[in-house]
């Protein structure tokens, strides 16, 4: 029977042969996906590994690229979503019911604690803040159902006491969802740290920061080791409708190779900005888990190595210096660049009030204003000419 000429063109009577084999894998893009035949469809069901069905459930690209980040991360089982903050709700909404208490560090990433916060309005969960290097600061009551950890926190970059808080919500039956950004499963394997095998249940990730690598994806992970565990996540994933792009998959999948390469080097970047940072008058405290004289460091030092300590360094100013000076400081930068996040190739800076961002009173953060260096790729070098000539910039300013 012959076919009209428009039809033809979307029932092509000749293929191209499917696969072959390359350095990447090919790229699926669905919504719809074809069924073979009746069976196909029938004799399928969602808990199924690889259930390809529509495409919000994910297809050979968002499945390649989820089960290698669950490789990276030492889990089992991996959701994605269309960004890092995307991930963290789909936590918070699918353990979290009226009445239920949840625990967060002092040092939370902002928007997490602004979604937990609407929560607490709309929803009445409790939300209760414990400074992460002080496990008695953690005192869960009866309703207590999930602990937020932060490795390290944002911002101020204090690396939890991990060992004792998975410890304590363990002893409670208490749910621990870990932000691994910062660590990107590479600095540490968040379901097995410890001599006595300790881990999370959760780990969240934003692969918009180190996987994507470029600046230009926004992507967020779910990884579990609990099969039953995933299949709730799951099912809140899929009645959410939370789904991401195959393109996008792809471009990070790409990226994967080069990930360690590219931790490693911002890492001792980092390091090495950090020795100088340290002999800058202007700077009365500098905030690395690396350093010796950093909150937390003795627990980075447990499970965390000098190559991986990511590529983020942050600063508090002397006291003398107003806000509109750091803010001149901030724009006579070069190099860096005045942007969120970090992981890309073109290093950031930011500039915090920590009197707007923190509940608690903390003695080991120095007052003054702080900002926060995210180091690319950069030679080391230029990026500390950069803020030498920045500095110069901020001490003439001071001086008129």
């Amino acid at each position: 029977m012959k076919k009209n000429p428009q039809t033809e063109l979307i029932h092509a009577p000749r293929k191209a042969p499917q696969y072959i084999n390359s350095v990447q894998p090919p790229l699926f893009r669905a919504s719809t996906i074809i069924f073979e035949n009746t069976d196909a469809l029938f004799n399928r069901h969602w808990t199924d590994d690889y259930d390809y069905s529509y495409g919000t459930h994910g297809t050979p690209t968002t499945f390649t690229l989820g089960d290698q980040i669950a490789q990276i991360e030492g889990g089992l089982y991996h959701l994605l979503a269309p960004s890092g903050l995307s991930a963290i709700n789909l936590v918070n909404s699918c353990f979290l019911s009226q009445g239920d208490e949840v625990w967060v560090a002092d040092n939370i990433y902002g928007p997490n604690m602004e979604h937990l916060r609407n929560l607490e309005t709309r929803y009445g969960i409790v939300v209760k803040v414990y400074n992460p290097i002080d496990v008695n600061s953690f005192t869960p009551s009866a309703q207590a159902k999930l602990i937020w950890l932060e490795a390290a926190g944002s911002v101020t970059l204090e690396f939890p006491d991990l060992v004792g808080l998975v410890k304590k919500a363990q002893a409670h039956n208490i749910l621990t969802a870990l932000d691994n950004t910062w660590g990107a499963g590479l600095a540490f394997n968040a379901f097995d740290f410890s001599a006595e095998h300790l881990g999370v249940d959760i780990s969240v990730h934003a692969l918009t920061k180190y996987p994507s690598g470029g600046g230009d994806i926004l992507m967020g992970s779910v990884i579990t080791r609990d099969k039953k565990l995933h299949h709730k996540l799951f099912r809140a994933h899929a009645i959410q409708g939370i789904s991401i792009s195959g393109d996008d998959a792809a471009q990070v999948q790409r990226s994967l190779a080069s990930m360690r390469l590219r931790y490693e080097h911002q890492s001792q970047s980092a390091l090495t900005l950090l020795n100088w940072l340290k002999q800058q008058p202007a700077f009365v405290q500098v905030l690395h888990p690396a350093d010796e004289a950093s909150a937390g460091h003795q627990y980075w030092k447990e499970i965390c190595t000098e190559q991986h300590s990511a590529g983020l360094v942050s600063v508090i100013l002397n006291e003398k210096y107003s806000l509109q000076d750091v803010r001149r400081f901030c724009d006579a930068l070069k190099l860096f660049k005045l942007g969120f996040s970090w992981g890309g190739p073109v290093s950031l800076v930011m500039l915090y009030n920590l009197k707007d961002m923190r509940v608690l009173e903390h003695s080991h953060i120095q007052a003054g204003l702080l900002v926060r260096f995210c180091i690319g790729l950069e030679h080391p070098a230029d990026l500390i000419q950069d803020i030498e000539n920045a500095l110069q910039h901020l001490n003439k300013q001071q001086l008129e």
